[in-house]
């Protein structure tokens, strides 16, 4: 295994599982990875960033300048999606607000001769708890998220908390009952175009009974359900051409084939030992978040049946798969404490960054100008 270090921006120190921000505490965790995650990162030019609201934490994995994986972690209050946009920007849905960071550093500076990327909280937008999941950043510059308070696409409003975008055809009314668990969004040339749920249920909570098999996809454009029969699917993502998913609740990673009519299958690729919820893809690779499936929500499903079947006890951490040869090339692995990850990104041109939460000393203090031209 390589070296890993739990690396804290305070004071100018590392800080070994010392926490900043607004969590009450730090979860004790203990982080494996691979031998070759280091250099595959290093290779591909690239970090990871997730977040899991259990634990209240964004993590930033990337290399260290001698070698060696660095992770890095920030409070922020109930992280989940994660969303990359323009050439420095980083947006975060966090329990009742939208924060939007932006990257302080051109490429030959250095925060502590360590982070070659320092997220900075820039921009809030406040929304109310609105049970935020997937977040993504719109053509205009304008944030889309995944409302699943109100079974809803939305986006910020001036002087309201939100201001619906799109419905699914089946949700009769907008009304603060999470009904079919509308979870997941895949933007498509800047605009939203695939979203998952747990089922097409129309009554509160009533994608509960409907875990196993209920799950579907919707084309946002049309309001057609593209894919159904699906287990708790998360983290649609459009990429080179393809619709990318994970069907959680049977542990797989996959894509949906579409036919000369517009109608989809999902075709697994990959079965991965946790709850996959969390996705990214660059080239050949695809990065995928596991958690632990402990809860009732979690219980219960094909995925259980499966890792029984395979002699294997669910993960919380990430793997990276290899499309081509369908296998895992390397991970990650979380112990402990932590035991349920959401959202997955990837940050190409930085190889050991850091973000800072708001209400920081670190925030007030880090102080940029733009270069004078």
């Amino acid at each position: 295994m390589s070296d890993v270090l739990c690396e804290q921006f305070q004071s100018g120190a590392a800080a070994e599982n010392n926490t900043t921000g607004s969590s009450p505490r730090t979860p004790k965790v203990d982080y494996s990875v691979s031998a070759g995650l280091a250099d595959r990162l290093g290779g591909l030019g690239l970090s990871i960033a997730f977040t899991s609201y259990q634990s209240g934490f964004l993590y930033m994995v990337g290399v260290k300048p001698g070698g060696g994986i660095n992770i890095h972690q920030m409070a922020f209050p109930r992280p989940m999606g994660i969303h990359r946009h323009g050439v420095h920007g980083l947006s975060l849905a966090a329990d009742d607000q939208i924060l939007h960071m932006q990257n302080v550093l051109d490429p030959q500076e250095r925060v502590n001769d360590l982070f070659d990327a320092a997220f900075m909280p820039r921009q809030s937008e406040f929304t109310g708890q609105l049970d935020l999941h997937d977040l993504g950043i719109d053509a205009a510059g304008k944030a889309i998220f995944v409302n699943t308070r109100y079974n809803c696409l939305a986006t910020p409003d001036p002087r309201h908390s939100f201001r619906e975008v799109w419905r699914p055809p089946f949700i009769s009314s907008l009304v603060d009952e999470d009904r079919c668990h509308l979870n997941g969004l895949a933007m498509k040339d800047g605009h939203p175009r695939y979203v998952t749920a747990v089922s097409r249920s129309d009554t509160i909570d009533g994608w509960r009974d409907r875990r196993a098999d209920g799950g579907i996809v919707i084309d946002v454009e049309t309001g057609d359900i593209v894919c159904d029969n699906l287990s708790m699917p998360h983290s649609p993502r459009w990429h080179d051409g393809r619709l990318w998913l994970l069907n959680s609740g049977r542990g797989e990673l996959g894509t949906v084939e579409f036919d000369q009519n517009g109608k989809g299958r999902f075709e697994p690729h990959v079965f991965c030992p946790g709850f996959a919820r969390g996705l990214a893809v660059h080239g050949r690779y695809a990065f995928v978040g596991l958690s632990k499936p402990r809860y009732k929500r979690f219980e219960g499903l094909e995925l259980d049946a499966r890792l029984t079947e395979a002699d294997s006890a669910p993960w919380c951490g990430l793997q990276i798969i290899d499309l081509e040869t369908r296998t895992c090339v390397d991970w990650l692995r979380i112990d402990g404490d932590v035991a349920e990850l959401y959202d997955l990104e990837l940050l190409p041109g930085h190889l050991c960054p850091m973000a800072v939460a708001p209400g920081t000393p670190e925030a007030a203090t880090l102080i940029t100008l733009p270069k004078q031209t």
